[in-house]
């Protein structure tokens, strides 16, 4: 009897073998074809973001672009002894404000002293080209690199001294050391206290870390891709 029941138990295992092996070959590729499923939801959300960040970028570029005929009057002006151009003026009002404030070159505070006093694009502009030209005239005179003059924009002029004395390159580690231990300072942040400035070419070159009342480190970078983007979507 025992015999007969081991016969049959090998027997029913023999014939539902293909049977169970056909099940696990089903779950393996349910399994699969879920994986399939969330690597193309994955890359469609992904390629989702960057359709929606590109049309961002050229809707702001092209934006900016309306402010072209603007800053070369001024450009043009008798009164303006600039050294610069209108690619690097736009790309500059892009980093500062999109062009989506009055004060589109943020240039209130070297005129007056008080941030976004200024409620006339035109004299906001006049007022960056002045004080960009004059940056770039003295970094000139002490034989740095115009981006240290870019970089001033921000920081101040004194950078450009700083600079002068320090390699005549600005740098993102020079310009973190002016951070810390000048401009931070001076404002009241004598601890070295940072903070964490999300933007992509921070994040690209420092991990975004910021000096508190330290001024954009980062600053020369970023002007220098925008320009980049600038002239890449307008030519689209």
């Amino acid at each position: 009897m025992c015999i007969r029941m081991l016969i049959v138990l090998s027997l029913f295992k023999i014939l539902m073998a293909p049977t169970l092996f056909s099940s696990k070959i089903s779950r393996i590729s349910s399994i699969n074809n879920m994986f399939k499923w969330i690597r193309r939801l994955a890359v469609f959300v992904v390629v989702l973001i960057i359709g929606i960040q590109c049309y961002r970028i050229h809707a702001n570029i092209q934006h900016v672009l309306t402010y072209e005929s603007m800053v070369k009057e001024v450009l043009a002006e008798d009164d303006i002894d600039n050294t610069t151009n209108v690619d690097l003026v736009l790309a500059m009002i892009y980093t500062e404000t999109k062009g989506k404030t009055d004060d589109v070159m943020q240039s209130s505070e070297s005129s007056t002293g008080v941030t976004n006093s200024i409620t006339d694009r035109k004299e906001s502009i006049r007022q960056g080209v002045t004080v960009l030209s004059e940056n770039l005239e003295e970094a000139a005179h002490h034989k740095v690199d115009p981006w240290t003059a870019v970089q001033a924009y921000n920081f101040g002029k004194a950078y450009i001294d700083y600079v002068a004395d320090n390699g005549g390159v600005n740098t993102v580690e020079l310009a973190k050391a002016y951070s810390k231990n000048v401009v931070a300072p001076s404002l009241g942040n004598t601890s070295g206290q940072t903070y964490t400035y999300y933007q992509p070419v921070a994040m690209y070159y420092g991990g975004g870390k910021l000096y508190t009342n330290g001024g954009n480190i980062y600053y020369a970078k970023e002007v220098q891709f925008n320009l980049f983007l600038m002239r890449m979507f307008s030519r689209l």
